[in-house]
Formats: structure tokens, C-alpha cells, sequence
């Protein structure tokens, strides 16, 4: 996925069906709810709880997109270049957290 070409799309998808953007303090209300989905999801499946029935037909790559979606959305009402920024923590990551991450005993 170009994060570009996905704000973009966003962007047309706002303007044709979503009249507008909440304000940001909504989507970041939002995201909340969306990460908790994602949380919930994780904690029954892949973690120590038990699933609920009414949990077990959750999509977590629906669930996932839905933050990425909002994501999306607040980069766009707050003019932040995704792409850019994302490549730039990439470097900063891949520079700072190499050796690290090599050297950590926990990982290995």
C-alpha cells in the first residue's frame, strides 16, 4: 500500500460519501474505539481470555484497516504527509534500533 495514493483515496472516498471529516477531536474518540476493537480481538484470540461466541466471527484485518482508515483520515485534516513521515521514522528506526535490537538477549 502507497500511503500517498491511500490518503488520496480517503480523501475522495470524504468528499463523495462522508460530506466531511469529523473534527479531530472526534476521529481521535474514534481511533480509540478502533484500536480497543483491535485490542479485543487479540486479548480472546491470541491471548489468555476466552473468547466469546459473539467474538468469534470479528475480523481483525477489517478491524485493522478500520484504524488505518481513521489514521488516514487525521493526517489529512491535519495536512501531515503520511508517506513522508512514515519513511522518515523508518530511517530513524533503522538507525537507532538496529543493533539494539540484535543485541537484545530477550529476542533471541
Amino acid at each position: 500500500m502507497n500511503i500517498k495514493n491511500a490518503q488520496l483515496e480517503v480523501e475522495k472516498w470524504i468528499q463523495e460519501h462522508g460530506v466531511r471529516y469529523f473534527n479531530e477531536l472526534t476521529n481521535m474518540a474514534q481511533l480509540t474505539e478502533e484500536v480497543g476493537e483491535v485490542a479485543r480481538i487479540i486479548a480472546r484470540r491470541y491471548g489468555e481470555q476466552s473468547e466469546k461466541e459473539s467474538d468469534k466471527d470479528k475480523n481483525l484485518g477489517e478491524e485493522l484497516a478500520d484504524v488505518v482508515f481513521v489514521v488516514l483520515c487525521l493526517a489529512n485534516q491535519t495536512g501531515i504527509d503520511l508517506q513522508t513521515s512514515f519513511d522518515e521514522k523508518m530511517k530513524i528506526k533503522t538507525k537507532r534500533d538496529h543493533d539494539r535490537h540484535h543485541n537484545n538477549e530477550k529476542l533471541k
